[in-house]
């Protein structure tokens, strides 16, 4: 299997061109490929398809091998590998993934993509829809017991599913505790992505992220844009704010005109390989 590892804010996944080749059980390759000792080392596999609607599909797995709807920081490097590998000239690219059709604006700098904003589309804030196992019309600031304490927990989708608590001090917090505790709380019926976020102020927000079926990553696209989303509907930051992520930074708008949030971040080639699988 030829792959490309690439990063974003340290979020790093193998990628795999399935334009050229073939994986055949994605899921136990995703298992063997993320073990940081016997395999490559990667939170996960991002396999590139052919689209019927779009311009390429991805799907990705999780470093357990279960399957996720979308990965913010994944879908950049999407639109880098297509773009740098020559699969197209556009830099306005549509991909295909099970969260919908995601819209990405590549920058380039000596014709590589170095910058990518993403349409991440609109919010999901119906519990029903995120799913939460709530009868309210939105989940807002609603208490929510773990490991022996109450969080105010904000549940939003953007493709998949998102609870938000906030903390005083985001480094010292024992995520890897309260992170997979809250991923399995019977709340929620397809699990949940956990973020706990400290408030700088109202343009800047810290975070970490307990990712379903990774554990802790360095980076959260589609968790940043959940951050985001929380704190505005909060009343606790602006509408734009800087996200700060263990792996950096990345920029998120929540635009007031058509509801849909954009999500700009850098997007890394690690390196090419070929492994046995």
């Amino acid at each position: 299997m030829k792959f490309t590892k690439m990063q974003g804010l340290g979020n790093d996944y193998i990628y795999v061109n399935c334009l050229s080749q073939n994986i055949e059980n994605p899921s136990e390759v995703a298992k063997f490929v993320s073990d940081r000792h016997f395999g490559i080392g990667s939170d996960g596999l991002v396999l590139i398809l052919p689209s019927d609607i779009a311009d390429f599909r991805m799907r990705m797995f999780n470093s357990d091998g279960s399957e996720a709807e979308m990965c913010g920081n994944a879908i950049r490097c999407v639109g880098k590998f297509v773009y740098d590998n020559g699969l197209t000239d556009k830099t306005t690219v549509k991909v295909e993934t099970l969260a919908g059709i995601k819209i990405l604006e590549l920058t380039l700098e000596n014709n590589k993509v170095v910058l990518v904003k993403v349409d991440m589309g609109e919010p999901i804030l119906k519990p029903k829809d995120i799913p939460v196992n709530s009868g309210k019309d939105l989940f807002i600031s609603e208490p929510v017991e773990v490991n022996g304490q109450t969080f105010k927990v904000t549940c939003v989708s953007m493709g998949n599913p998102h609870a938000v608590a906030y903390v005083d001090d985001v480094i010292a917090f024992p995520l890897e505790v309260v992170g997979p505790k809250m991923e399995t709380h019977n709340l929620y019926p397809r699990k949940i992505n956990s973020e706990f976020v400290e408030v700088i102020d109202k343009n800047t927000l810290k975070m970490r992220v307990w990712e379903r079926g990774a554990g802790e990553t360095l980076a959260c696209g589609t968790g940043a844009c959940a951050v985001l989303v929380s704190s505005v509907l909060n009343g606790i930051s602006e509408r734009t704010a800087t996200v700060k992520l263990l792996g950096g930074d990345l920029l998120i708008e929540w635009n007031q005109n058509d509801n849909h949030v954009y999500m700009t971040g850098p997007a890394v080639k690690v390196f090419d390989g070929e492994i046995d699988i």
